[in-house]
């Protein structure tokens, strides 16, 4: 069982990424969004534009950053969850796409938000 208070911490990081992204123009499509092949953890509009979302944060960066968290299996998820949202949501299938990244590590007081963090 996932302990509760690294649960408690990625719904603050998940909270603090959505105002922040919401304060920049940004609009609220889905937020963790489920499907066979995994979560989006935000599902955002930016014009057109529809934003996939990854927020990471990391307690300890004894072992990579929050950024780094963020591998070749971890981004081939992202994209096949994504996949799946346009195909549920036809609304959006037409829609140019990107992947974001907002990363959030303990001890920094900022947050980092990554446009473009990867292809698909």
């Amino acid at each position: 069982m996932p302990d509760r208070s690294r649960q408690q911490s990625g719904r603050d990081a998940e909270g603090l990424a959505l105002k922040h992204l919401q304060q920049q123009g940004l609009r609220l499509l889905a937020q963790n969004w489920l499907c066979k092949r995994g979560e989006l953890d935000l599902v955002m509009l930016d014009g057109d534009t529809v934003v996939f979302v990854e927020v990471r944060y990391r307690k300890n960066t004894q072992w990579g950053g929050a950024l780094d968290s963020i591998d070749a299996r971890k981004r081939q998820k992202l994209i096949l969850a994504a996949q799946y949202f346009l195909q549920s949501e036809s609304r959006w299938a037409d829609s140019p796409c990107r992947f974001d990244v907002v990363a959030m590590d303990s001890t920094a007081n900022d947050l980092n938000w990554l446009r473009n963090a990867f292809d698909s």
